[in-house]
């Protein structure tokens, strides 16, 4: 992600600025010189944010469970307060169209919930603007890629190698169905763009015995994901995960 920008830094008809961000969570043989290394090579601003997250996650989750949900919590709210005391205006993400269809069916196997990531989303504090830039790009592109590109690749120990990781389990799902059904994903992502409210059963979205759209708290958070209308993109805090 943070070599398209780059790029696109140079082509783009808008004008940001780029600051490259990584948090240290101090896992037990984290290469902790592989990222400074390369962005020094860069030649551009970057932060190593140093904060022992491992610890709290493990002495939090029980043995045995997953721990993706406070890691990813507190991962988020470090970078958040980052992107605050710094004046960024937008956090971007490397999450691409795969993580968005795995999210979707996590919540819905696991969560009972038809949610998944929005390319953009405005915090409902106010104080983040979360970007995807890689929102519409599949994985397997992605890692081909990274590949070509030679990019140091950081594994991570924490949750990454849990076995039997619920979004592991979809993970092996859809590479299957890419398998089995070429083209199977495209139609998926597809429909995760084309949704009709009126066209399901959430009630707090659709009053279905007057017929008509409501404007609840869920309405809200739909409208408040469209992207901001801005000439300028101001300051751009890249998070490599």
């Amino acid at each position: 992600m943070l070599d398209i920008l780059l790029n696109l830094q140079k082509s783009a008809p808008v004008s940001f600025e780029l600051i490259a961000v990584n948090l240290d969570q101090k896992q037990p043989g984290f290469p902790e010189e592989v990222l400074p290394e390369y962005l020094a090579s860069l030649g551009i601003e970057y932060h190593i944010i140093e904060k022992d997250t491992y610890s709290i996650v493990k002495d939090k989750v029980p043995e045995g469970k997953t721990t993706c949900g406070l890691c990813s919590r507190l991962r988020r709210g470090i970078l958040y307060n980052f992107a605050e005391e710094h004046g960024v205006t937008k956090i971007a993400l490397g999450h691409h169209r795969d993580d968005m269809l795995e999210t979707l069916f996590l919540n819905m196997f696991y969560g009972g919930k038809l949610k998944s990531m929005p390319p953009v989303l405005h915090s409902d504090d106010g104080r983040n603007t979360v970007i995807r830039p890689l929102a519409y790009a599949r994985e397997k592109d992605i890692a081909r890629y990274a590949a070509l590109r030679e990019f140091p690749i950081i594994p991570c120990n924490l949750c990454g190698s849990q076995e039997n990781l619920q979004r592991q389990v979809i993970k092996d799902m859809f590479q299957t169905w890419d398998k089995q059904h070429p083209g199977r994903l495209e139609t998926m992502f597809r429909a995760l763009c084309n949704v009709e409210p009126s066209h399901l059963a959430d009630p707090n979205l659709y009053d279905f015995k007057e017929g008509k759209r409501l404007g609840g708290k869920r309405q809200a958070v739909v409208q408040s994901a469209e992207p901001e209308a801005s000439p300028d993109f101001g300051r751009l805090d890249v998070l490599n995960i």
